[in-house]
């Protein structure tokens, strides 16, 4: 390996998946390698090594007319057995904006792009696929949105001028689930751009600059939008391309893989304190509910559907008034007097019972129609009308939008 091309081969980064503020470098890099540029875009890739001197051609070609001397491509690879970082690093004395990674110890496409990020010198930070499914020539456009003002801009197949090229019934399907799991669990993410599966974007290194990322899967975008000061957003339409060389990387993994890191994000907005004393509270109700059952039925003999409506009333009303003093004490202090007190409690009762009739819903279609155990499908529902509750209540009788989270 030639001394030129050692210069191109970045160290890979270690530590909190963090984007500095400024860029930093290793000491063996020259002045010219370390001086600051407008753009760096990433290419992470596996088992490429047929298209990676394509890609590398095209975009060159396209950025040289845009940015001629203020711009970097950076190939992250995982370490291919068919040494794509190899041929790649091949490519540098004809294109010596190109810088190239080796991983050994780390795999996965959302860490790739961020250790891309990591040792990359531009104000705009950017992503492609190295397969050729994202077109290249889309990549002026995404820039003309940042020099436009825009905080991010992302290739979109859902919009004008965009699409998809021969994907089956089957696979447009998944797409799209995918897309509506998304809305369900993490709204003011997924719903911020119409296309949140895409990996082809460009982001300001101001805007995700000191963040801390925690990907999981393929998705870097949403974590981009979940965790970056992301205000502006422009969209461009792009037509995904079927793969021409090498095999495609799409597995039933990459779906579970996307649910769990809609989670991760989904809990990391959540003020968990506040959930856990909710839940907490909602054991205590559990022993109020069997009490009051208890004394309802052996001493007073009431009939039982009346012991049952009246033990869970008092029981909702116990949770109301320990979560209005407690979970979201603070909260309450700010809106006094009992006839507030009484608003919230009605909105509580009415949740709690649509939670009531949530549970009954969830248990019979898990129990009857997908043939779950019944205890199973008892705490499954127990779980999910838990954070219902919590959820609902918090957006509707304890306003946490007017306080600090």
């Amino acid at each position: 390996m030639g001394i030129n091309q050692t210069n191109h081969l970045l160290p890979v980064p270690s530590g909190l998946l963090q984007i500095p503020a400024v860029p930093t470098f290793a000491s063996t890099f020259t002045d010219a390698d370390t001086a600051p540029i407008y753009f760096s875009l990433v290419i992470p890739t596996y088992n490429e090594c047929k298209n990676v001197k394509s890609i590398v051609e095209q975009l060159s070609q396209l950025l040289d007319g845009m940015i001629p001397g203020n711009y970097e491509l950076i190939v992250v690879d995982d370490d291919s057995p068919d040494r794509t970082w190899e041929v790649a690093l091949s490519l540098t004395p004809e294109y010596p904006q190109l810088r190239v990674m080796r991983r050994s110890d780390e795999r996965g496409l959302s860490t790739a792009v961020i250790r891309g990020w990591q040792a990359s010198r531009g104000e705009v930070l950017g992503v492609i696929d190295a397969d050729l499914q994202h077109p290249p020539e889309t990549l002026l456009q995404l820039l003309a949105e940042i020099q436009r003002g825009a905080d991010l801009a992302a290739a979109s197949r859902h919009v004008a001028e965009g699409g998809v090229s021969d994907w089956s019934v089957v696979r447009r399907l998944l797409s799209r689930g995918a897309q509506i799991v998304g809305l369900i669990v993490l709204p003011g993410v997924v719903g911020r751009v119409s296309d949140p599966m895409s990996g082809y974007f460009m982001v300001r290194r101001s805007c995700i600059a000191e963040k801390t990322m925690n990907p999981a899967g393929y998705k870097i975008l949403i974590e981009v939008l979940g965790r970056g000061d992301i205000r502006w957003i422009g969209e461009v339409g792009y037509v995904f391309q079927e793969r021409k060389e090498g095999e495609s990387k799409v597995t039933g993994k990459q779906y579970i893989e996307y649910l769990r890191h809609l989670l991760i994000l989904r809990f990391a907005r959540w003020p968990m304190g506040k959930f856990l004393r909710f839940g907490l509270v909602g054991f205590s109700g559990v022993f109020v509910n069997m009490a009051v059952l208890y004394v309802l039925r052996e001493i007073f003999n009431l009939e039982l559907t009346r012991s049952l409506i009246l033990a869970a009333e008092l029981a909702i009303i116990s949770n109301f008034f320990w979560n209005d003093l407690w979970t979201f004490g603070d909260i309450s202090k700010r809106q006094p007097g009992i006839k507030q007190r009484l608003k919230r409690l009605l909105k509580f009762n009415t949740i709690c019972l649509m939670g009531l009739i949530l549970n009954v819903l969830l248990v019979n279609v898990m129990f009857n129609i997908l043939g779950m155990n019944e205890y199973l499908a008892t705490l499954i529902a127990i779980a999910v009308v838990t954070l219902w509750n919590f959820w609902i209540n918090m957006k509707l009788s304890w306003r946490v939008t007017e306080v600090d989270s």
